[in-house]
């Protein structure tokens, strides 16, 4: 039997790294390709089974915080709305997804001085608008985690950071505190499972939805290499950007080249696409033992 080289199902969306497929009016197939993007733009070069690691990450995650809000999961296999022969697609990298009302707003939450935040921190001693206690160093853990939600782009623009007042004008004053309280909540619980495997979550990106009746979901992907910094615990220290196990690699190797970050990308070797690749690896068996 040979395998299609595209599913029959009906094409809803590509984003960045996930591609969307119709099920029926209530759910979606959710399918991780091994598309990376850094600084907002997509990469030519995919990384080798991304996927696959991401997918069982965010699986490991939903079920690990559970009882901390609803998640997208339908509770379906993926094999009983997939045909058997189109199944070598997506083995590994998909999920059967209730189709939600996004919000749309990223819940980013920051638990380290780092990145953007830092660079901010350094101009102005605030991240994202919120004053910072001064003489932070450069990857300092902040005093409690802070909620800096952005704009969702289309995908090819960048995401906007904004105040947590404007994001009360997008959402409304009630849902934007419920985003910020949930994803709070789901970054502490996070950290806490994640310090007794060695690892630093420094900052992550959440994205909620609504049902129909309007209650506040987990979709898309909880704490992946690709939406968080990961940092080994073992060789943090305040001063300096710590090694991670997420793209970091190779967002620190496109900077290398001086590269003006508007698409296209510069070809990315195949030794920083293996590493990198190996990183997501290292972060998958840390925090669930999984090879």
């Amino acid at each position: 039997m040979t395998t299609p080289t595209a599913l029959s199902l009906k094409k809803l969306y590509s984003g960045k790294v996930r591609d969307l497929y119709e099920i029926d009016d209530k759910r979606m197939l959710m399918v991780a390709s091994d598309r990376l993007s850094a600084f907002d733009v997509i990469l030519e070069e995919p990384i080798p089974e991304k996927g696959k690691i991401l997918t069982a990450i965010s699986n490991f995650w939903f079920a690990k915080l559970d009882g901390l809000v609803p998640n997208h999961f339908t509770g379906d296999k993926v094999e009983d709305v997939v045909p058997a022969e189109e199944l070598p697609l997506v083995q590994g990298r998909a999920v059967v997804a209730k189709r939600l009302k996004p919000v749309p707003v990223e819940a980013i939450v920051r638990g380290y001085l780092v990145g953007s935040g830092w660079k901010e921190y350094q101009k102005s001693g605030t991240v994202c608008g919120i004053p910072l206690p001064a003489g932070l160093k450069e990857a300092a853990k902040l005093p409690q985690p802070i909620f800096t939600p952005s704009t969702k782009a289309a995908v090819g623009d960048h995401d906007e950071n904004i105040s947590f007042a404007r994001c009360e004008e997008i959402i409304g004053a009630e849902l934007a505190a419920k985003v910020r309280d949930t994803a709070i909540a789901l970054y502490s619980a996070a950290v806490e499972y994640a310090a007794t495997r060695g690892i630093i979550i420094a900052d992550t990106k959440f994205e909620f939805g609504l049902d129909e009746d309007g209650t506040l979901t987990l979709m898309d992907e909880a704490l992946t290499p690709d939406s968080s910094r990961f940092w080994p615990a073992d060789s943090y220290a305040e001063g300096s950007n710590p090694p991670s196990f997420d793209k970091q690699f190779v967002r620190d190797w496109l900077e290398s080249t001086g590269w003006n970050k508007q698409p296209p990308a510069p070809k990315v070797p195949a030794e920083v696409c293996q590493k990198t690749a190996d990183k997501y690896r290292e972060a998958l068996t840390r925090l669930t033992g999984e090879a």
